[in-house]
């Protein structure tokens, strides 16, 4: 092979192996009437590399035992999804937000998995600003649990239409802006394309999460035109309107390197058969991620 074709190619292959099902991660919740054990095998047999369960599929579990499972299968725990939900007007309910959230890094830590990501949450009684300093409040309050686990928490920004109830993190800048003022090398952010894709300013809030070292996982999904549920009906890739592959070019030039991880919350697609949606994920990453 001549240098001028050996050069040409080179760009040709790397981004056929990143795109290979080995690099790919999906949550237990985009496959939801799948049990953590046949999405596991699932997944597995597709040649899937990594798996983020979520915490509801792991109820009346051994999370221990599961964990086992999910290694013996060959597949890698990327995540638990999810901790958060700390403001609340009520201190006790803050402080019962924290023991929850601490019971969380322990079935992270049980699973093995690495990272705790956080839904933060929001309190419509009071102003964002004082939900904000809640959530800061209560992730400070992790730290130590979680070092001594060895598991690390990935904040995750919220689209703002999710600003009410369920997070007053609503812009990679804010999540960064935490995990660097955490001073903490457990505390990151997650981006994912889905709450994000929107804002004018995240091509260079990706590059300073990255330079800052807090960019600690990454979530596609697409957004369906016209949506019917704000929640529950998000979109294959490519099948929507965000340009999930230049997204991943500004992570990737960010330094980021770990697994593409598919979440899709969808009620059209939990009520059809499985295996050919989870078939459907796989061409879509291969060809529009």
């Amino acid at each position: 092979m001549n240098a001028t074709y050996g050069s040409s190619m080179k760009p040709v292959i790397n981004r056929i192996y990143m795109n290979h099902p080995g690099k790919l991660c999906l949550h237990t919740i985009t496959t939801r009437p799948w049990p953590v054990e046949t999405a596991a095998k699932k997944y597995a047999a597709a040649g899937i590399g990594g798996i983020s369960v979520w915490r509801e599929a792991l109820a009346g579990r051994d999370l221990v035992k599961i964990g086992r499972m999910l290694g013996e299968e060959g597949l890698e725990v990327v995540s638990l999804v999810r901790g958060g939900f700390f403001p609340d007007t009520d201190a006790g309910k803050r402080r019962a937000a924290i023991e929850e959230n601490k019971r969380a890094l322990e079935e992270a830590a049980a699973l093995t998995a690495p990272l705790l990501v956080l839904v933060c949450g929001a309190d419509p009684r009071q102003s964002p600003e004082d939900s904000r300093k809640q959530i800061f409040d209560g992730i400070l309050a992790l730290i130590p649990h979680a070092e001594t686990l060895g598991v690390k928490l990935g904040i995750e920004p919220l689209h703002p239409m999710y600003a009410d109830t369920r997070s007053a993190i609503n812009t990679l800048k804010q999540a960064t802006d935490m995990a660097i003022r955490s001073d903490s090398d457990r505390v990151g952010v997650v981006v994912d394309v889905y709450h994000l894709w929107w804002d004018p300013n995240l091509e260079p809030e990706i590059a300073r999460c990255g330079q800052s070292g807090k960019l600690f996982a990454f979530h596609i999904s697409d957004w369906k035109v016209p949506t019917a549920d704000l929640l529950n009906d998000r979109e294959i890739m490519g099948r929507g309107c965000i340009p999930v592959p230049r997204i991943r070019k500004w992570v990737e030039a960010a330094g980021f390197r770990d697994y593409l991880e598919v979440e899709i919350f969808s009620n059209r697609y939990w009520e059809g058969d499985q295996d050919k949606y989870l078939s459907e994920i796989i061409e879509a990453y291969k060809k529009h991620s």
